[in-house]
């Protein structure tokens, strides 16, 4: 019985070190590789902003290799991408309330699905996936999305996702040689 407590109070130590110390200390190794960017849009009206951890290509294949094309990504790494406005606004067609959402995309070759959803999960993949299975809990989207894919010329190093202005605003995710821009209006 006295070795059963023995074993009991070990197997509790090794959890709380690794839930107290290597949780932490893997969250702040994986952001010396992915740094956390925010980026704001305080214009016309709009006050919005995205906070996402911001990967390298590091001469690997992004989108359709590391990133699989048909399945829900956490666009970014580590804690999944945020996405807030302080007033509704319109992306596309659909309204979206005033608020912070989890910000998700489904890659394809020719368009991307993009989705806005009110739950933000504490890392964004299982860990019992090995980072191929997202948190997200499709119930709680509140906009769901199309839009088109566009080819850059050039390499983008590292992940942007950022506002962008033109005859609207745009939302815009942009890595490697691909980009696509979320319309955003009033």
């Amino acid at each position: 019985m006295k070795k059963l407590k023995w074993i009991l109070l070990v197997v509790v130590a090794i959890i709380a070190l690794v839930m107290f110390v290597g949780m932490p200390y893997m969250k702040e190794q994986t952001k010396k590789n992915s740094p956390q960017v925010t980026n704001a849009y305080t214009k016309n009206g709009m006050d919005l902003s995205v906070t996402y951890s911001s990967p390298s290509k590091k001469d690997r294949v992004i989108f359709g290799e590391l990133v699989p094309y048909d399945v829900v990504w956490r666009t970014g790494a580590n804690e999944p991408t945020t996405f807030t406005t302080g007033s509704d606004i319109k992306v596309i067609d659909k309204t979206l309330p005033a608020g912070t959402y989890s910000f998700w995309t489904k890659p394809g070759k020719e368009s991307w699905e993009v989705i806005f959803n009110s739950e933000i999960a504490d890392w964004g993949v299982t860990i019992l996936s090995g980072g191929k299975e997202t948190t997200r809990n499709p119930e709680t989207d509140v906009v769901n999305i199309q839009v088109p894919v566009e080819r850059t010329s050039s390499i983008q190093e590292k992940l942007n996702i950022g506002f962008e202005e033109g005859e609207q605003v745009y939302l815009i995710v942009s890595w490697d040689q691909t980009k696509i821009k979320v319309p955003i209006s009033k």
